[in-house]
């Protein structure tokens, strides 16, 4: 009889709604938390591309008053959750909701924490810190990367630093997920190209996770198969409805794999490239995950394995190794993307790697990785990707 590895946990808070056209059923889905007064928290591409609109007229339709918080920033800072927390106090929401990427739902979810519990975002950073009872709030998201919708997590950078904090509690994952495929086809295909690397890089990191447990390698590798098998068709036709269904609905699986596994140093190489060079969150990821992959695979190849396992049929990756077959199809993909595949190429001629490699050891996804990782492999890894 097959013995479970270790004893663990596993956690799924959110209710996902899937399927075209959902988002009209916001309002209806709003209604089951009761109240009359809801703050939905956007950013202006997202007004424009008219998605916003979508879900205030589902909200209004359902008898809600809706305010609406807009300025929020590519990566969201501890200022934009201070301008969006005195909207909040002026309305004094029932609901929260945010449509948008990766950026409005951590933005969202910054604002519940310090409305609903007080002090300031700093307080939040790390695990658990909600002090009580947090507003319900519904995520629709309108890019397929960040996985955020089912994450209890916001990512948000100090304003005057930039460093990076997570700030995770139960209480802060939305309720409700929406997701519909057709807020997602507006996207350019360079924002595609960014969070659907970004949720590969979710997918890969999460499955080897020193923290990775059975369930959650269920969510890594379904989301990886979804994730492969559909993003290169999305790169070669944008219009490929049903490849970003599968996108969108991978990088979701991949947001839940994080909920209850972790990252690796992938991304904590890729938060201090976004600090420093402002490099945007996908493409620092994306040129530093192969580097790692194959540094994890050096001690130990079979997490891999299965990955590879997964790739589409008909892939073709150099190597003979899991790792390596697997970096060589990441690479790909990058090229394939239109991203960057070294810092060289991304505008950084000269890095201060030992810096860099300094900040990418104080972060907090470093101790998840399957591989220990010092100071020295960090830089290694920098020069690598140089």
């Amino acid at each position: 009889m097959m013995s479970i590895p270790q004893p663990f946990e596993f956690r799924a808070a959110t209710r996902l709604v899937v399927g075209p056209g959902a988002v009209d059923r916001l309002g209806t889905l709003a209604r089951e938390f009761g109240g009359n007064r809801a703050l939905v928290v956007s950013d202006y591409g997202v007004v424009r591309a008219g998605h916003a609109g979508l879900g205030i007229a589902a909200l209004e339709s359902a008898g809600y008053a809706v305010a609406t918080f807009t300025d929020v920033g590519e990566n969201p800072t501890t200022a934009h959750v201070a301008a969006g927390v005195e909207v909040a106090r002026r309305v004094r929401p029932d609901v929260i909701v945010a449509i948008g990427g990766g950026s409005s739902m951590d933005c969202a979810k910054g604002i519940n924490f310090v409305h609903s519990c007080g002090g300031r975002m700093h307080d939040y950073h790390g695990r658990g810190k909600a002090t009580g009872p947090m507003l319900p709030s519904i995520g629709v998201p309108t890019t397929a990367g960040t996985g955020s919708e089912t994450q209890s997590f916001a990512l948000i950078s100090d304003a005057e630093t930039h460093v990076k904090m997570a700030c995770g509690d139960p209480r802060a994952a939305f309720r409700v997920a929406i997701l519909d495929v057709r807020l997602t086809l507006t996207q350019p295909l360079r924002v595609t190209a960014l969070t659907g690397i970004d949720a590969l890089s979710h997918a890969v990191e999460s499955h080897v996770s020193r923290a990775a447990t059975p369930a959650s390698r269920l969510f890594s590798r379904e989301a990886f198969r979804l994730l492969a098998a559909g993003l290169p068709r999305v790169f070669a036709d944008p219009g490929d409805v049903a490849a970003r269904e599968a996108v969108q609905l991978g990088a979701s699986w991949a947001g839940m794999a994080i909920e209850n596994s972790m990252l690796g140093a992938a991304h904590a190489l890729a938060n201090p490239l976004t600090a420093v060079h402002d490099v945007v969150h996908g493409q620092a990821v994306g040129m530093m995950l192969p580097h790692v992959v194959r540094f994890n695979a050096a001690s130990d190849d079979s997490p891999y394995a299965e990955l590879v396992a997964a790739l589409p049929n008909g892939t073709k990756a150099e190597g003979h190794r899991a790792g390596d077959r697997l970096a060589a199809w990441l690479e790909g993909v990058v090229r394939a993307g239109g991203l960057a595949p070294s810092l060289s190429a991304a505008g950084i001629a000269t890095p201060d790697l030992g810096f860099l490699a300094a900040a990418a050891a104080s972060q907090w996804t470093a101790g998840f990785n399957p591989r220990p990782v010092a100071v020295e492999d960090l830089t290694k890894l920098y020069e690598e990707a140089r």
